[in-house]
């Protein structure tokens, strides 16, 4: 199953909901979330800086993955932003394809 990082920051509004709920509530709800369309949580962290929460998530496929972000988008209290993860044996499989390029001015 695919895997996907996402890095997310809260609005103000979900500040409040996360200090209302904590940490294990929020945890819940992203599994709800992610089960819902057919994917897991692998694991999940709360981070200082530029964002609040970093998670990666195994999901059926991207069209899954983007629902789910569509639909946490449009709450309006958290934006992120979704990274495909590629395994080694992706990255295996990719420098064995055969691809034709030309660089620019060649």
């Amino acid at each position: 199953m695919p895997k996907y990082l996402v890095q997310a920051s809260y609005t103000a509004e979900g500040t409040k909901g996360l200090l209302a709920e904590g940490g294990t509530g929020r945890r819940e709800a992203v599994e709800t979330v992610l089960r819902s369309c057919g994917g897991t949580l692998d694991w999940m962290y709360f981070a200082f800086g530029e964002n609040d929460l970093y998670l990666v998530a195994d999901m059926p496929d991207d069209v899954s993955m983007a629902a789910t972000a569509l639909t946490v988008h449009a709450t309006g209290a958290v934006q992120s932003k979704v990274v495909p993860l590629l395994s080694v044996e992706d990255i295996d499989a990719a420098t064995r394809k055969s691809v034709e390029f030309r660089a620019p001015g060649d």
